[in-house]
């Protein structure tokens, strides 16, 4: 039977400066992996998530090491095989690793992906206009949440936890928790129980309150995210209805919680309705 997150692979999962190897909640190690030609295939592409999440900021050898769950011999060999084939730069004199410019050169080329967010984008740029917040697409990636597009507020306090780009477990932030709910409950419970050693960097997040933020996006179809993830934050998310299986993208607003209130909440939910249905 496939699951809803058969596509996991090991791979890092960064949260500002700490990083919780995801491999390591799963249990699993790419180290240990018995030798094949997909093993080398799961390594590359486990550094290339490393240096994704790392972004501009650029990621060490024994942070790629440790993030991918590799001796740092063997993440040198791979990295100094991306640098060749262009798939991540040489370091510099920070001797800090980054995405190469075959990666961008690739990101360039006509994709499903690359469609879903030229289709939603007018969307996220209506719910920003009409809300005053940063608005975002996310879809689901394993047992993450990856920001795909987002729309700038033009409110003078600009609220904006993540850039596109950068992934989230699911269950952390607004856009992630409607993507959890929008699972059937086994699934969800599944990845609840995967994801509960990466929920440390957030004190006010434990497996028991990503479930009531499940209930209720299920009961509401909005999931709300009040200064769980980002002190004085505020987020509001609901996943995309799919003709086809669970949900894969969400549309969520972030701002600041001093400007929401319940009627706020309500005005909200009812721009998302509206905008969604006239984008469908």
């Amino acid at each position: 039977m496939a699951h809803a997150f058969d596509d996991i692979q090991p791979f890092a999962c960064r949260q500002g400066k700490s990083r919780q190897p995801l491999f390591h909640i799963m249990g699993t190690s790419l180290e240990s992996d018995p030798p094949s030609g997909t093993q080398a295939i799961r390594r590359a592409a486990a550094v290339l998530r490393s240096l994704g999440k790392a972004g501009a900021e650029g990621v060490t050898l024994a942070e790629v090491a440790a993030d991918c769950g590799l001796a740092r011999s063997t993440a040198h060999r791979i990295l100094r095989c991306l640098i060749e084939e262009r798939l991540a730069s040489s370091p510099g004199r920070d001797k800090r690793y980054r995405l190469g410019e075959l990666v961008h050169e690739l990101s360039l080329a006509p994709s499903a992906s690359m469609l879903e967010v030229a289709h939603w984008r007018p969307v996220l740029a209506a719910i920003s206009r009409r809300t005053g917040a940063t608005a975002y697409l996310m879809r689901r990636s394993g047992v993450e949440a990856v920001c795909l597009a987002k729309a700038d507020s033009q409110a003078l306090m600009r609220f904006v936890p993540v850039e596109v780009g950068q992934r989230r477990l699911l269950g952390v932030g607004a856009g992630a928790t409607a993507l959890l709910a929008a699972l059937d409950k086994e699934h969800s419970e599944q990845i609840i129980d995967l994801i509960a050693p990466g929920l440390k960097p957030y004190p006010r997040l434990n497996p028991q309150s990503v479930r009531s933020a499940v209930r209720m996006a299920r009961k509401t179809g909005f999931a709300l995210s009040q200064g769980t993830v980002v002190k004085d934050g505020f987020g509001m998310g609901t996943a995309v209805p799919s003709a086809s299986g669970a949900p894969s993208l969400a549309l969520s607003i972030a701002a600041h919680a001093s400007v929401v209130s319940e009627s706020t909440i309500e005005d909200w939910k009812r721009v998302f309705l509206q905008e969604m249905s006239d984008r469908s």
